[in-house]
């Protein structure tokens, strides 16, 4: 029988995923009038509960694990979280809770009132998003991952569509057939490792895989399948209607955090199962389309008459952003380590900031009657703290000091300086420019003198929670050492081997 590998604080992961699934049947059981309850009482626990991951992690300087069943791989299945598994477990936890204390205004349920669909909806959508991510986070199978990142689709996709109008299920319906493109070819390439291989477990795959044409064939399906659900750029045509047409909660989980799901999982794909193969040509190529997202995606945000559809756009471009970790990172180099600290930098920078500038693009919207950008003639001066939001999240997009973008822009170029890659620096500089120029067409305007009349002024405590968002990813920019010693535990170095 082989050891049980579970360590100090490994059960908390299991408790990390029963917490929002336990939500989902209590919603069920205690009805629509109720889920709105039961999952804004449950935040509190998911945060502590993924802050108490990210102290055993950082405590212990190495990945803990919990072996399901007290069997270890290849009989059992463990869950692992190493430093940017904790990182991310914290940062859904804090981007979810606020949405969900944003969503309130339009997803609750008056008392006396009938009890509403789309609110039964929502909450428990919202819950299966962190039950999934959570999983996807921590996850340490490969087939495993597959059933949560099936989860994370069918949570999100509803989403997308729950006020029912033409054009959310014209979109949904888009998201869809690219997610389950993007699933069925992450599937084959699970059924062909684990044909080779015997096993779907990340380490154990790791100390066995070989360059062979299997191999490369499995992973070209599974990273063909995760870039249609990342939206990178050409697979990029579902997110802008979908994320633009969307509840502005559902809208700023869908930019800020389920994209970054598959993303994660690209990660783990080829830092973590595939570090013995020569990755240097495929990391170019996800450079390349990198480039081509960061680029097209900030021209197509210029063009934009929707204040929306902007934001939604300059998704695509900073998406772009991410994928620069491949040919950044890839290595056991000592410049892989500052490609690898960019790459989640930027993951965390565009989460809070886009999350941020989603949730005031609702308040917008429900303050004006329209999210048209050529009609805000003087709305800074009727809504300063909104204007003020997505300003300070603009300023992270751009990457201006002092915010976590800057951070994630300047360790990019760090490191393709430091490889010899100066190919590199043009998308991050050029990026940066445009950036400052779609954000500059948001507030000109919003700056510029005009009387505007308001339907309905938004509540404080909403532009608060967008806000604090968005101060957070300012914050970033300050993020100590400590935080990037954190990102380095469990972090793979060379063929085979982890930090």
């Amino acid at each position: 029988m082989p050891p049980d590998p579970t360590t100090p604080g490994g059960a908390l992961l299991v408790l990390a995923i029963l917490l929002p699934c336990a939500g989902i049947i209590l919603s069920f059981v205690l009805g629509g009038r109720n889920a709105e309850r039961v999952a804004l009482g449950l935040t509190p626990f998911g945060f502590a509960l993924a802050c108490a991951i990210a102290f055993h992690v950082a405590s212990a300087g190495k990945p803990i694990v919990y072996a399901l069943g007290g069997l270890a791989p290849p009989l059992g299945i463990a869950l692992r979280a190493d430093g940017v598994s904790a990182v991310m477990l914290v940062a859904a936890a804090v981007i979810l809770t606020a949405a969900g204390f944003y969503a309130r205004a339009k997803f609750a349920t008056p008392e006396g009132g009938p009890e509403s669909r789309s609110a039964l909806t929502f909450w428990i959508m919202l819950q299966a998003i962190w039950a999934a991510l959570t999983i996807i986070f921590v996850g340490g199978d490969l087939f495993n991952l597959y059933v949560a990142l099936e989860l994370l689709t069918f949570a999100a996709v509803p989403l997308v569509c729950i006020d029912g109008r033409p054009e959310t299920l014209a979109a949904a319906l888009r998201y869809l057939l690219f997610a389950l493109f993007g699933s069925i070819s992450y599937l084959l390439g699970v059924a062909l490792f684990y044909g080779a291989y015997g096993t779907l477990d990340i380490p154990l795959l790791a100390q066995r895989v070989q360059s062979t044409p299997i191999v490369w064939l499995a992973a070209a399906l599974m990273t063909g399948g995760l870039l249609a659900k990342t939206a990178l750029f050409p697979l990029h045509l579902w997110l802008p209607p979908a994320h633009a047409n969307a509840p502005a909660a559902a809208s700023a989980v869908l930019s800020g955090l389920v994209v970054k799901g598959s993303f994660f999982l690209t990660l783990r794909l080829w830092f973590y199962v595939l570090p013995a193969l020569s990755a240097a040509g495929a990391a170019n190529i996800l450079g390349a389309l990198a480039l081509a997202a960061i680029i097209t995606g900030s021209v197509l945000a210029l063009r934009q008459a929707r204040l929306k559809l902007l934001i939604a756009y300059s998704t695509v471009a900073q998406i772009g952003y991410l994928f620069l970790v491949f040919p950044l990172a890839t290595g056991a180099h000592v410049w892989s380590g500052i490609g690898w600290s960019a790459g989640v930098m930027q993951i965390l920078a565009h989460a809070f900031a886009k999350a941020a500038m989603f949730l005031s693009a609702g308040l917008l919207a429900e303050a004006l009657g329209h999210d048209q950008i050529a009609r805000f003639a003087g709305a800074a001066r009727a809504l300063p703290m909104t204007f003020l939001t997505l300003g300070l999240g603009g300023l992270s997009l751009m990457g201006l000091p002092p915010s976590g973008g800057f951070s994630a822009k300047w360790l990019m170029l760090q490191a393709s300086v430091a490889s010899g890659q100066w190919v590199w620096t043009l998308p991050v500089l050029a990026g940066g420019l445009l950036a400052a120029g779609y954000v500059y067409r948001i507030l000109t305007p919003a700056l510029s003198e005009g009387d505007i009349m308001l339907k309905a002024p938004p509540k404080r405590s909403r532009e608060a929670i967008a806000l604090g968002l968005a101060l957070i990813a300012l914050a970033l920019g300050f993020a100590p050492q400590g935080f990037f010693d954190l990102l380095e535990i469990g972090r793979p170095l060379a063929a085979g081997t982890l930090q």
